[in-house]
């Protein structure tokens, strides 16, 4: 997920660079209380769809993020790790305690007794033993890198690479191999007393030729965009794209509101689309969910979607993007009607009930 996104940063412009890497890669230390490891996997075979790994330590005064119901210590104390696929599952989420059930240090992350990544630039390995989930994944990272987010003074980082994993993913009865490219993540923030960020979505998809394609937006209470951004990255070391103007997303029907096990209400996207308008660019993605959303990222979901891509007139078509997305805003924005929306071009949702398939 993207930690702290906010427009003061100094990182709008994309790095390729060489290993070694001069990246931060760390534990909880110092004025550093909030860490954040990500590992995502879309285009997998069915009915798997997607992999994610999400661990958060710390519990930040962020709304999108603060999974009040994980805590069961204190905030700083709290490890929340999201392991999922597109399939039903009933121990995707798992919240421990930093000092008394995780073991830290630069080359090895244990959560509990049954996940661990260990490892360094560039290479690191994931694993859980889980009798629903089993993951065994070795991790290729390559200098491939969007620098999201670098605050002013160190308040907050946030990178991604371009990685190559290989392994076996079983689901109960299922072994699947593994050979695909995906994101590997890592920010670190200092625990800051609070950012209105309320609605969030991130959503990759891979597209021909070893390219990854992401889309982000952030909003604020007021419904006001934070971020609305695209990014465009390949195997073949070609220069990063990144497109910050002209990048709108809109949520055309929705599923029925649902309540979170944080008492919020939310409704979730079933059918969406994003425009990206460039010089160089025309973009046209149109997406309709799985219907697999799963709780636990922060204080949303993270789910898969089939979808329809327009790249400069030439089309592709998949089975199984990846998306996350969180909208705690007040409902007056999460409800407004199509004559709202017209009148206000940053709404984005439009108050449809439609049943399950």
């Amino acid at each position: 997920m993207k930690l702290f996104m906010h427009p003061s940063n100094e990182s709008k412009q994309l790095k390729s660079e060489r290993f070694p890497l001069d990246l931060a890669y760390h534990p909880v230390k110092g004025w550093y209380k909030i860490i954040y490891q990500g590992l995502i996997l879309p285009d997998l075979p069915s009915p798997l769809h997607y992999f994610n790994f999400k661990a958060l330590t710390g519990q930040p005064n962020i709304p999108i993020l603060r999974n009040q119901s994980a805590i069961s210590t204190n905030p700083l104390d709290t490890v929340f790790v999201l392991s999922s696929s597109s399939p039903q599952m009933t121990g995707h989420i798992h919240n421990y305690s930093q000092q008394n059930e995780c073991h830290f240090k630069d080359t090895l992350f244990q959560f509990g007794e049954k996940q661990q990544l260990s490892g360094a630039f560039p290479r690191f390995h994931l694993q859980r033993n889980d009798d629903e989930l089993q993951v065994n994944l070795n991790i290729e990272t390559q200098p491939i890198i969007h620098q999201f987010n670098r605050l002013k003074i160190g308040i907050y980082d946030h990178w991604s690479l371009l990685c190559q994993c290989q392994g076996s993913i079983r689901y109960k009865n299922q072994i699947f191999e593994i050979n695909h490219q995906g994101a590997f993540e890592y920010a670190r923030a200092i625990n800051v007393l609070y950012l209105p960020i309320c609605f969030y979505t991130y959503q990759m998809i891979h597209l021909k030729n070893q390219q990854q394609l992401i889309l982000i937006q952030l909003k604020n209470q007021f419904n006001q965009i934070i971020q609305s951004r695209m990014y465009l990255r390949s195997a073949d070391h070609k220069s990063p794209i990144f497109i910050d103007e002209q990048v709108s997303f809109n949520v055309h029907r929705v599923y029925p509101k649902v309540t979170t096990p944080n008492r919020q209400e939310m409704y979730l996207p079933r059918e969406f689309e994003w425009e990206v308008k460039h010089a160089e660019y025309d973009i046209h993605l149109y997406g309709r969910s799985r219907g697999d959303f799963k709780f636990g990222l922060g204080a949303g979901y993270v789910g898969s979607f089939c979808y329809q891509l327009t790249i400069n007139n030439e089309v592709e078509e998949g089975s199984a993007g990846y998306c996350e997305y969180i909208d705690v805003r007040p409902l007056l924005w999460q409800e407004q009607n199509d004559d709202e929306k017209n009148n206000n071009k940053i709404a984005n949702i439009a108050p449809i009930a439609l049943k399950n398939r």
